[in-house]
Order: C-alpha cells, then sequence, then structure tokens
C-alpha cells in the first residue's frame, strides 16, 4: 500500500475514532488538523503559480495556521464589475421604496399636476394619491416581503436549472420593466385620475419584487465563486516570507466591497427624492431605467471572463428526502444524542438493514443521496439558524415600515424633501466601509484581535436597537412641541419647530449596524453552504427580510397617533433582548466554523488522493461520491 493511501486511511480512522470517543470541538478540530508532509503533490492547488510558487499555493500545516502572518486574497478586477448590477438594482429598488411614501401617504399639492411641490413652500412634501400613511406603509411592506420572499424561487432556479447569471439577465429585464410602469403611474394625467394610478403602481410593484428576486440571491454567491481557493493556503512573497492566504477574511471583504456598492447605489435615493419634488413623480421613476440600459453591455463583457458554474439538477428533491427520513419517529431521542444526522446516512440506513428510502408493496424508491450529501445539508441548516434572528433586526435597522419618513415630515423641512433624510444611511455605509476595510480591521488582524462573526453581528443588533431609542426620544419631543400635540403626523396647522435633519441621527446608527450585521450575515450565507446550495442559503437569509416585512404589517395598525413614541420604544427593549439572546446561542460559532474549516482541508487532500491514483472515475456506482466529494471543496 502507498504511503498516500496509509496517510488517507489513518485520516478517516483518526476521525472516526476521535468523533466516536465525544471528544470536544476544540481538541477534535486541533487533532484533525496535525502537520503533514509539505512535499506531498496533493497538498497544493496549482490555480496560482509563479516564480516563488511554482508548484502553486499549498494547504497550510497547523503549526502555520497559528504563527503565520495573514494576508487577504484577491479576485481579478474584472469580476467587480458585476456589482454595478447590483449598484442599479439598489438604486432602482430604494429610489422606488423612498418615492412611494409620498407618493402614495401624501396628496397632490395645491396647483400642482405632478406631484411637485410648490416653489417656496419649503415645508410642504411631494405628493399624488393622498391614501394616508397606513396604505403607503402597507404597499411599501407588500414591495420589501415579496422582493424578498421570490428569491427563495429565484435561488432554487439558479441552483438547479438556469445557473445564477442567466437568472440575473432575469433580473435585469424584470427592473427595466418595471420602471416603464412606475413611470406611466407617474404621468400627470394618470395622476389626475386619482385611484386610476394604483393600476400601474401595483404592476410595478409586483414586477419590481421580480428584478429584485432574482438579481440579490445570486449576485454575491457568483461573485464568491470567482474566488480560487477553497481553504486557506500558504503563499510564498518575493521577500521570501510564507503567509498564509485568509479564506474568510477575503470573503469578508468581497462582501464589503458588495455591501459597498449597494449603497452607492441607494445614494441615488438623493436625486430621486428632489426630482420628485421640484419636477415630479414621473422624472424621479425614470432616473434608474438609465442604470438598467447600461447594464446588459456590462454583463456581456463580463460573462466570458467568469469561471463557469455547474447547475447540479433538483436539490430540493434530496433536501426533503433526507430530512423526512432524519425526522422518522426517535428523531427527538436522536437530536439528544447528536445521532439527528447521522440516521439519514446511506451508510447507517443500510447497516440498519435498510437498503431503500421508501418501500410499499405497489413500489420501492432506492436511496438516491450519498453520506456526503447529508453532511451537506446539515451544514446548510446549520448555516440557516443564524438568520432565524434578523426579522427583528431588520425593523430595527429599517423602522417600522415608512415610520421615519413621516416622522421626518412632521417637523420642520425648510424646503428640504422628508424623504431626503434616509440618504444619510447609504452615505455613512459610503464613508464607514473603507474605514473598517482599511483602517480598523487590519489594525485587529495587526494585534491579532479577533474581530468574529458573531461579535460583528450582536454588534449590530445593539446598535439597531439603539437607533428606536433615538426615534422615540424624538417622537416624543415631537408630540411636545407640535401644534396638534400628539396629533402631528396628520396635523392640518402646521409641524413642529424641531429640524428634521435630527432625523440623521436614527439613520446614520442604522448604517452603522448593517455593516457589521448584514455584511457578516452575507460572509456567513456564502461561507457556510455548500457550492450547490450557496444561492439558496441566500435567498433563505434575504428571506428573513420577508418575515420582517411581514412582522411590520402586522404592526401598521399601531402607527398612528398617539402611539408611536411607543412602538419605537418597544421595537427598541425586543431588539436588545434578542441581541443578547443570539449572542448567548452562537456565541461558540467560530469553533463550529473551525471544524468546517478543518474538514474543507481534509476533504481537499482525500480528493486531491482520489484523482492522484486515478480512483472512481471508471466506476459508475462510485460516480456520484465524486461529484459529491467535489462539492465539498467547491472543485
Amino acid at each position: 500500500m502507498t504511503d498516500s493511501k496509509q496517510k488517507d486511511q489513518t485520516i478517516d480512522q483518526q476521525l472516526s475514532n476521535e468523533k466516536q470517543q465525544g471528544l470536544n470541538e476544540e481538541s477534535w478540530s486541533d487533532s484533525i488538523s496535525e502537520d503533514y508532509d509539505m512535499d506531498d503533490e496533493r497538498n497544493y492547488n496549482d490555480a496560482y503559480v509563479d516564480e516563488y510558487n511554482p508548484k502553486g499555493l499549498r494547504l497550510p500545516t497547523k503549526h502555520e495556521s497559528e504563527n503565520l502572518r495573514r494576508v487577504l486574497g484577491r479576485n481579478p478586477l474584472v469580476v467587480y464589475l458585476i456589482c454595478l448590477v447590483e449598484l442599479a438594482e439598489r438604486a432602482s429598488y430604494y429610489s422606488t421604496i423612498g418615492l412611494l411614501t409620498n407618493f402614495i401617504q401624501r396628496p397632490l399639492p395645491e396647483g400642482s399636476t405632478t406631484g411637485a411641490a410648490p416653489k417656496g413652500e419649503g415645508n410642504v412634501s411631494a405628493g399624488a394619491l393622498g391614501m394616508g400613511l397606513q396604505t403607503a406603509t402597507a404597499l411599501n411592506l407588500v414591495l420589501s416581503f415579496l422582493a424578498y420572499v421570490v428569491p427563495l424561487f429565484a435561488g432554487y432556479i439558479a441552483d438547479t436549472r438556469l445557473g445564477k447569471l442567466r437568472c440575473i439577465w432575469l433580473g435585469v429585464a424584470a427592473g427595466f420593466v418595471s420602471h416603464v410602469l412606475f413611470i406611466v403611474a407617474g404621468i400627470p394625467q394618470v395622476i389626475a385620475s386619482g385611484k386610476a394610478a394604483l393600476a400601474p403602481t401595483i404592476l410595478a410593484i409586483l414586477t419590481l419584487c421580480l428584478g429584485t428576486g432574482f438579481i440579490k440571491p445570486n449576485l454575491l454567491p457568483l461573485i464568491m465563486d470567482q474566488y480560487r481557493f477553497n481553504t486557506d493556503v500558504v503563499k510564498v512573497l518575493p521577500s521570501g516570507e510564507s503567509v498564509i492566504v485568509d479564506r474568510q477574511k477575503t470573503l469578508e471583504r468581497m462582501s464589503l466591497v458588495f455591501y459597498w456598492s449597494i449603497n452607492i447605489g441607494a445614494f441615488f435615493q438623493l436625486a430621486t427624492s428632489y426630482c420628485a419634488r421640484l419636477i415630479g413623480f414621473w422624472l424621479a421613476f425614470f432616473v434608474p431605467i438609465i442604470m438598467y440600459m447600461f447594464l446588459p453591455l456590462v454583463l456581456l463583457f463580463v460573462q466570458p471572463r467568469l469561471r463557469k458554474e455547474e447547475v447540479q439538477g433538483s436539490v430540493l428533491t434530496e433536501f426533503t428526502k433526507i430530512l423526512r427520513v432524519a425526522y422518522e419517529k426517535g428523531w427527538y431521542q436522536r437530536i439528544k444524542n447528536g445521532e439527528f444526522w447521522e440516521y439519514a446516512k446511506p451508510t447507517k440506513m443500510i447497516a440498519r438493514g435498510r437498503n431503500y428510502y421508501k418501500q410499499t408493496k405497489k413500489q420501492t424508491k432506492s436511496i438516491s443521496w450519498t453520506d456526503e450529501w447529508v453532511l451537506d445539508i446539515k451544514q446548510t441548516v446549520n448555516a440557516c439558524k443564524i438568520f432565524l434572528y434578523f426579522p427583528i433586526y431588520t425593523i430595527n435597522d429599517g423602522g417600522l415600515g415608512t415610520i421615519q419618513t413621516s416622522q421626518a415630515g412632521s417637523m420642520s423641512l425648510n424646503g428640504v424633501p422628508n424623504d431626503l433624510f434616509n440618504n444619510f444611511n447609504p452615505l455613512t455605509i459610503i464613508v464607514l466601509i473603507p474605514i473598517l476595510d482599511y483602517g480598523i480591521y487590519p489594525m485587529l488582524r495587526k494585534y491579532k484581535i479577533d474581530f468574529k462573526p458573531v461579535y460583528r453581528i450582536t454588534l449590530g443588533f445593539v446598535i439597531a436597537a439603539l437607533s428606536q431609542v433615538a426615534g422615540a426620544v424624538i417622537q416624543h419631543n415631537i408630540y411636545l412641541t407640535s401644534p396638534c400635540g400628539n396629533q402631528a403626523t396628520t396635523c392640518p396647522e402646521g409641524v413642529s419647530p424641531i429640524s428634521a435633519w435630527v432625523e440623521i441621527t436614527l439613520y446614520c446608527m442604522q448604517a452603522a449596524s448593517e455593516c457589521f450585521a448584514n455584511t457578516t450575515s452575507y460572509e456567513l450565507a456564502f461561507t457556510r453552504s455548500p457550492p450547490h446550495l450557496k444561492s439558496l442559503v441566500m435567498s433563505i437569509c434575504l428571506f428573513m427580510y420577508a418575515l420582517s416585512a411581514a412582522l411590520s404589517q402586522a404592526l401598521t395598525p399601531a402607527l398612528v397617533d398617539p402611539n408611536i413614541t411607543w412602538a419605537f420604544t418597544a421595537m427598541a427593549c425586543v431588539g436588545v433582548l434578542f441581541a443578547v439572546l443570539f449572542f448567548l446561542h452562537f456565541r461558540k460559532l467560530h469553533v463550529e466554523m473551525e471544524q468546517e474549516r478543518v474538514q474543507r482541508e481534509v476533504a481537499e487532500r482525500e480528493f486531491s488522493a482520489i484523482i492522484s491514483h486515478g480512483g472512481l472515475e471508471n466506476s459508475e456506482q462510485n460516480l456520484q461520491p465524486v461529484t459529491s466529494i467535489k462539492s465539498v471543496i467547491g472543485k
């Protein structure tokens, strides 16, 4: 038997024995990260080769992982052109969701036919349909809800049928059509017809949801798929120094760049707010179309330069079968014993004498998955658990529906559109992300301070909850100073003398929270999901925004005077509670992620051993395990 085969068997036996002995997570992680023969060809990845790394970049040993300096990897710059798609989509989405508040809630200003505010009326906001805050909030929440439900379907289609890039093409087309419909709704003659303008508005909302839904779950996974290494690797620099190219930190930077582009797009609200106020809604809805016109050229340029993706077929079918087996009689006891997922592994099923997935007198269904599939599903479920805390965070992050825009309209505007202030959210992010990426995070790495994902998300949760405290304080003072007292939202006698610029406090705090919570959730959605399920996991992450919109919809009846102060206060309290619960639940997440990292490295070596010895390729029976191992390491 060759040395490499002996090494593979040793790793397998060590994993099996130590896991059965119930070793704790930390010692298990250490034990399977032992040093190895650095001259072994199997430990090298030739995706990057130069004169200092003639064999490529190799897997680090345990000693190297603990002691070598860590640096970030790089993607070709052309890859980041795809971010222009997200920039345009977010410009479209945020511009629309900001405009709809005034378009639906507020009446057509006196003397206006386009919805623009009269010149010289500094405290009058743009408006069109005059259907009130609750209707505006409800339709905005419908948009928010559907825009994050559609990704569940789009993510599945991308993973199993069309691929990510084709789904992005569909999203771009839907976004363009959506804004054509919005322009129709904003034409003066249509606005003058009153409620008839609702029809094109609702159609535009539904079409925009399709555009957002097909772009959002696929774009970031497509970008991160372009990174060529699936584990940490050792690279020799021209100076002779060996460094670790840190995969997680590299993906963290990519998620920050992606989120930065999101908020460049979101900043277009500033232009559309003034377009609506000064010219009319038709122009405000037209602005995003300009960007959509350039996207086909961008996609055509980038498409041949991307790594080709492999569509895997029906993912949910196997997912459902595995869950059905795992949840058979006795599932609760198996969870307690730590054997829940082991029960669904084909090897365990056969060992129990069960050779079929389902067997009846009329029909027999074979087991169609492998042990590796079960591990993939387990990892997927674990990756999604973290998202369950995000609906409450999202309510605190974006406020309860359109309440913050309405709150600004209850204060002294002095000629500024009341929907301008939410532009300070993307503006803060545009400024803060480079500070984090090039200042704070490198400093933390330099001093070996590990700002773990759980710490970042918890900090984001707390800051978002504090923004609601600020909202409660502002609303309390509005009630104290408004000519109508605690009926300030619909006050016909005027607005509170408090400057509406205090509203930027909420938006800046919420923006800061997103830089920690949202970017980290995107990063985890990619890194902790199997390659053939990444779009689906990202769509589940986005689905939490839909749940948040549904919760906000349920709270809409309470968003009336004089209850608004208490609405802010209640969400602040719930937000702090969820931040504490989240931290307690996932405080050991870094240990689990380290296990996953080590498993990827072991899988990388195992697969290299299989290929180097010509194993499995000539056996049709064993073809599926090869595909599954490929899926584990992302080959």
